[in-house]
């Protein structure tokens, strides 16, 4: 099968030049000439730092947040650019990219060194001048360092958050008394309200260390595993190849946190596949799209974010990877179900045996590939930190590798891991120091509270308009928005909308959750939809027909999160264990429901109405009432019962595929 997929990917355009066309983060140098050891050298101390620290104790918040952040902000000036597509064009690093990443290191360090100091006359409104300067400069170069490696978007709602905590008296909506300059810059910076504050700490103290946990999976091979797992799983059923790369990317998904990332390095291998089987285009990149898009809502890793969730709702982490589990395999049971339907709609069949992976041979011999998952869950669920599961996970991981030749490290291959740690975690902490700042300033001012009672207001206090007002919001905001920034700007706007309300009654985690899943499923919501025009790229499809096919393929996400606060039992909140059996299965019932009327196929092509009744038929069964549940079931059977006595679909005209 390797090779059949490598004649397919020749003349496919290279990964690289997706990602750094889709992706801003991949967009960083090639050529650093002299400057490559410098960076080597601080992306490797990074990443010792974080281990060291994770091992033998984490420093004083601020203190640990000031290197995290200092390290990495002088690594972006060195790696990425001040303009997109200069990477290819500049050979070393620019002079002033030089000034800037020092300025950026002495800005971190600044607060580190001086940290005493400063938690004591900053509060007091003691300020000194330089540190007036350093708090400016820290601010300035967090944005244009978010700028370059995250995007723009992000940047302007930081600039337009800053403007109105700066002229508060002045603005039409929410006015507020206004802040000095001086007065704004050292509590964003010298502080833990904003840039120092929730989203780099739990960066500092979890997140890195549990990026550095995939590139080290991902380095010893276990994306293949994966990928062949998959296929000898499910590649001999209807349309085998489109239902493996929906289960290959929701392994990967558990290891990796970038929707476009996945779908690019997944797609160029699962995409042509699709496409040779008889799937659309369009079809066979929405379908990695969508299926790599769920990978940040997998446990028991998930996307960064869910480690911010944990934060803000105070909850364990290993609680919100259990309230997450049920709803992640609701949505990948329903990408599943939609493929099933749109392959029996084509009629295209499973992959013959002989290309199939062995699965036996798979599970044999590179099962245990797995076991690093499995202690870093175990070890969560018995109650031990973040920080101790992922140590667990990373020290597993790395002997393991030694298990095979292949994937055995050299010392050159360990040095390259630890800089690649530092590497993939460069634009997450900058995207956690600039929502830092929204976050800071939604705080300082009040904004909050206000924007909270207004959507409660234009809502008129009833709680589904609430959930969809909240809803657009995080899909917008996720437009522009990393899926980490856009969860921690709805976190502090939109979910105490949901939460503070006395007559909604919805637990905090299904709220956080309720805008955690819409921030993800930007990603393949049209018409900024990265993670499908990657997969686009890749199938030389239609890029805003294929953002389409994902919202289809995808529907259940949008569904989930309005099941889990209406009915909190689906994670884990006030359950029994029947009522939660029913409540998972009459689910499961309604995506198939959902699925097939989006694709239009249930045991036949589905006339117009058909599609309506079933529809209505899978919302209905989503309900937590027993009794509207047995409507939908029977909406159900009736169709089922309509097209058993159909003969054929003969009166439904079959086109022809394109799969070239």
């Amino acid at each position: 099968m390797t090779e059949q997929n490598a004649s397919q990917t020749q003349n496919l355009p290279q990964a690289d030049t997706l990602l750094e066309k889709y992706d801003r983060e991949s967009a960083y140098r090639k050529k650093l000439g002299k400057w490559a050891w410098v960076v080597s050298f601080l992306a490797i101390s990074l990443t010792l730092f974080h281990l060291y620290t994770a091992s033998f104790g984490i420093l004083r918040s601020q203190m640990q947040g000031a290197i995290h952040l200092g390290t990495a902000l002088g690594l972006i000036f060195l790696l990425y650019p001040a303009k997109k597509g200069l990477q290819h064009k500049q050979k070393g690093v620019p002079w002033y990219d030089v000034i800037l990443a020092f300025t950026a290191l002495f800005v971190g360090y600044y607060f580190a060194f001086f940290l005493s100091e400063l938690t004591v006359r900053i509060p007091r409104g003691n300020a000194t001048e330089l540190d007036i300067i350093v708090a400016t400069l820290g601010v300035v170069l967090v944005l244009e360092a978010t700028r370059r490696c995250v995007g723009l978007p992000i940047v302007v709602i930081a600039t337009l958050f800053i403007i109105y905590a700066l002229f508060g008296q002045q603005m039409p909506f929410f006015p507020h008394r206004g802040f000095t300059w001086e007065n704004l810059a050292t509590r964003l910076y010298f502080s833990t309200e904003a840039i120092f504050g929730t989203p780099i700490q739990v960066s500092s103290k979890f997140i890195f260390l549990f990026l550095f946990f995939g590139v080290l999976l991902i380095k010893t091979g276990i994306g293949q595993f994966f990928y062949d797992l998959a296929f000898a799983l499910t590649g001999r059923f209807t349309g085998g190849t489109a239902k493996a790369a929906v289960a290959a990317s929701a392994l990967q998904g558990t290891v990796t946190g970038s929707s476009v990332a996945n779908t690019v390095s997944s797609g160029s291998f699962t995409i042509p596949l699709m496409k040779k089987s008889g799937f659309k285009p369009e079809f066979a990149a929405a379908a990695e799209a969508s299926a790599s898009t769920g990978g940040q809502i997998m446990p028991p890793i998930m996307g960064a974010a869910a480690f911010l969730l944990a934060e803000y709702t105070r909850t364990p982490y290993s609680q919100v990877m259990l309230a997450a589990l049920i709803p992640a395999l609701l949505y990948f049971s329903g990408v599943f179900m939609g493929v099933h339907f749109e392959s029996k709609k084509l009629g295209i069949k499973g992959l013959p045996k002989e290309k199939l992976p062995d699965i036996k041979e798979v599970v044999l011999r590179r099962g245990y590939m797995i076991l690093p998952l499995v202690l870093i869950f175990s070890t969560l669920l018995m109650g031990f930190s973040p920080i101790r599961a992922a140590l667990v996970g990373i020290t597993t991981a790395f002997v393991l590798s030694f298990f095979r030749k292949e994937t055995r490290f050299s010392f050159k291959d360990i040095l390259e891991t630890l800089e690649q740690g530092a590497r993939v975690a460069l634009p997450v902490i900058a995207a956690c120091a600039t929502a830092g700042i929204i976050a800071g300033i939604v705080v300082i001012t009040g904004l909050g509270g206000k924007l909270a009672g207004g959507i409660i207001n234009l809502s008129g206090g009833i709680l589904l308009l609430t959930l969809v007002y909240t809803m657009l919001a995080c899909i917008l905001l996720g437009m522009g928005l990393p899926t980490t920034a856009n969860y921690v700007v709805t976190a502090s706007i939109a979910a105490p909308a949901i939460v503070t309300h006395p007559e909604f009654a919805v637990p905090v985690l299904a709220a956080h959750m309720f805008v955690f899943y819409f921030g993800i499923v930007a990603d393949i919501t049209p018409p900024v939809c990265l993670a499908a025009y990657a997969g686009s790229g890749i199938a030389r499809s239609n890029p805003f027909m294929t953002g389409v096919t994902a919202v289809k393929l995808a529907v259940a996400a949008y569904i989930i999160p309005y099941i889990f606060v209406f009915n909190p039992q689906l994670i884990l909140i006030d359950y029994a264990p029947l009522s939660l059996a029913i409540a998972v299965i009459t689910a499961l019932l309604g995506m198939i429901g959902i699925s097939s009327s989006v694709m239009g196929f249930f045991i036949r092509h589905s006339r117009v109405w058909e599609r309506i009744v079933l529809f209505a038929g899978g919302l209905l069964l989503i309900s937590p009432n027993k009794l509207v549940d047995l409507a939908g079931l029977a909406l159900l059977a009736l169709i089922w019962f309509i097209q058993k006595q159909r003969p054929d679909d003969s009166d439904f005209q079959h086109q022809p595929v394109e799969t070239n």
